[in-house]
């Protein structure tokens, strides 16, 4: 939720430091700080807002020293004000500590220190660990010990970055990413890959309960229990260009536009990973598909795909997974779908799961991450960074490769393979309608409410749609499978409500058309996204006719570009939507 960044080495830190942070804005972005050392002093600046903004009034970039963190913040414990800002400072100035994650027994930590007389400045869960620190270095005048000893205490999940002012920098992770990177004579400690690609693609991934201590040009590994770890260097591959806007205006809209190529990208599997990915998923007796989010929308959709391909599936949000676990067992497999490879409410469920016995199978988009770890196998969606909060290019990617999947085992039963070009040729047209989209988002952008209807296939997109309206142009949107219309929803329609429609002219055209008539007759204002034109729409965004099974993987590119639209004539950021996280690595 929160991005983390330490930097050692020969560079000025604070450039280092909140160039990084400005590439990981993403996970968080309510307040920023940095702290850094010069002549064995702590100096530290933070303030509430985005990184160019605190930079441009504090000056962070200026702070002197060539050790220094830094840190970007999605709020959960305090309100968005400066004193919660990271970083974070023990009593006497020496120790200064970043984290991401929540320390479940803050409270009881907090209490205790204030007992031993230490004084706290912000109401963040947080600074315990400042404080902690601190506590243990008075007793022990040992680093490596006063790490050990404060992680043993941390209860939830984290991953901290702490600054001592002899010139050490110490990172420790529990269930939350930690990854050094490692130049040629400096060193990174960062929550995201991106934080420090500019300067090297050399990283080692921290495993779950491990410490980190880098000390002059001395880099040791330690797990809580002390006892020395050796971690290897991987060379990650991965394309600098693409976290850059380039000519688009927003992120968000460069990575709508990239579905162009990301989604056929997406099938590009290595044949022995794709091998054993399908053995896996069809050797399973009872199979369970789980996720958050797009994620889950995916999995809704992954559900109906599969079922062509006779494979029976059950969907499980992963928020909801803990009260379901029990029905896993060794003859299950889950199959775990995730953008980021780090959300927590996933990598829960995935644990349960293996606690039951189950094999887990992933899909994510960032191979290196805790999700793919944790997985018996994984498939990459290789679409590249995603920075926009909202999932567009990775929700399409995800349900590209799950129809993929779904015609290996099945033997092209949804017809992707064959149909690639044409789908390439679709997306495209699709995307051309971006100012005509505009136009429509321009009539809509008073709306106070939307609803988004569909039946079978297209249902999940409607919940996929309707999520992108809520969480770009704050608007309420609701998706709905059309046939329920008649049992209750019915009764909010009238001459003010807007409804969409996903209606191309498939085996579900006629009965959704049925709907539209009984909206139609309540007053209602018809958005209608289909390959067929009708009077009764009073906006019509026409699509390309396609083979009926692939047609979620081309309408819902109007739905994000709607939101995107409505977000720009509301005057929203559609990169940076209010109190989200693209990685929600809190439960």
């Amino acid at each position: 939720m929160c991005s983390i960044i330490g930097y050692k080495g020969n560079e000025h830190a604070s450039s280092v430091l909140v160039e990084g942070l400005r590439k990981m804005e993403y996970r968080g972005y309510d307040s920023v700080g940095i702290a850094t050392i010069k002549s064995g002093k702590l100096l530290i600046r933070k303030g509430v807002g985005k990184v160019a903004e605190v930079n441009k009034s504090l000056r962070l970039d200026e702070l002197p020293g060539n050790l220094g963190i830094g840190h970007t913040r999605w709020a959960t414990h305090g309100g968005i004000v400066d004193s919660n800002a990271h970083p974070h400072l023990a009593c006497k100035s020496t120790i200064a500590v970043v984290h991401n994650g929540i320390i479940e027994n803050y409270n009881e930590l907090k209490n205790e220190l204030c007992r031993s007389g230490h004084e706290f400045k912000s109401e963040t869960d947080s600074e315990v660990i400042a404080h902690l620190l601190e506590e243990y270095f008075e007793i022990t005048g040992d680093i490596r010990l006063s790490m050990i000893f404060t992680c043993k205490r941390l209860q939830g999940s984290f991953a901290f970055v702490a600054m001592f002012n002899s010139s050490t920098l110490c990172g420790a992770r529990y269930d939350e990413p930690l990854i050094i990177g490692v130049g040629n004579d400096d060193y990174f400690l960062s929550s995201d890959i991106l934080g420090f690609l500019n300067y090297t693609d050399r990283a080692i991934f921290l495993d779950n309960r491990d410490i980190v201590i880098l000390n002059d040009n001395d880099i040791s590994f330690f797990n809580f229990d002390g006892d020395r770890v050796s971690r290897r260097m991987t060379q990650v591959a991965w394309e600098l260009g693409d976290a850059d806007k380039g000519k688009y205006s927003h992120f968000t809209l460069k990575e709508i536009h990239e579905q162009r190529y990301t989604i056929v990208k997406s099938m590009q599997q290595d044949k022995k990973n794709l091998e054993k990915f399908c053995d896996i998923l069809t050797g399973g007796k009872n199979i369970y598909i789980t996720g958050s989010g797009t994620s889950y929308h995916s999995a809704l959709l992954a559900k109906q795909i599969f079922s062509k391909s006779k494979i029976h599936v059950e969907t499980i949000m992963s928020s909801e997974f803990q009260y379901s676990s029990d029905m896993l067992d060794e003859n299950s497999v889950l199959l775990a779908i995730s953008q980021s490879g780090e959300t927590a409410d996933v990598i829960q469920s995935v644990k349960s799961a293996k606690t039951m016995g189950a094999k887990v199978i992933s899909i994510v988009n960032i191979p290196t991450s805790s999700l793919a770890r944790l997985s018996d196998s994984y498939l990459e969606v290789k679409c590249g960074p995603e920075i926009g909060v909202a999932a567009t290019k990775s929700f399409t990617s995800q349900i590209a490769l799950l129809y993929y999947v779904a015609d290996i085992i099945g033997r092209k039963s949804n017809g992707i393979l064959s149909s690639k070009d044409i789908l390439v040729k679709a997306v495209i047209q699709v995307l051309e309608l971006d100012s005509q989209i505009e136009g429509i988002a321009d009539q809509l952008k008073h709306s106070k409410d939307v609803y988004i209807l569909g039946r079978s296939l297209h249902f999940p997109i409607c919940l996929e749609g309707a999520l992108k309206i809520k969480e770009l142009s704050y608007i309420h949107a609701e998706g709905m499978a059309a046939g329920e219309l008649k049992h209750g929803p019915l009764a909010l329609i009238d001459t003010n409500s807007i409804v969409i429609v996903l209606h191309p002219d498939d085996s579900t055209y006629g009965d959704t058309l049925s709907n539209i008539h009984t909206i139609k007759s309540r007053g209602a204002k018809i958005v209608g996204i289909s390959n067929k034109k009708d009077a009764l729409y009073d906006y019509q965004i026409t699509i390309p006719t396609i083979n009926e099974s692939l047609y979620p993987l081309i309408e819902v590119i109007p739905l994000q570009l709607l939101a995107y639209h409505l977000s720009i004539c509301n005057n929203g950021n559609p990169d940076y939507p209010r109190n989200l996280a693209k990685s929600v690595t809190v439960k």
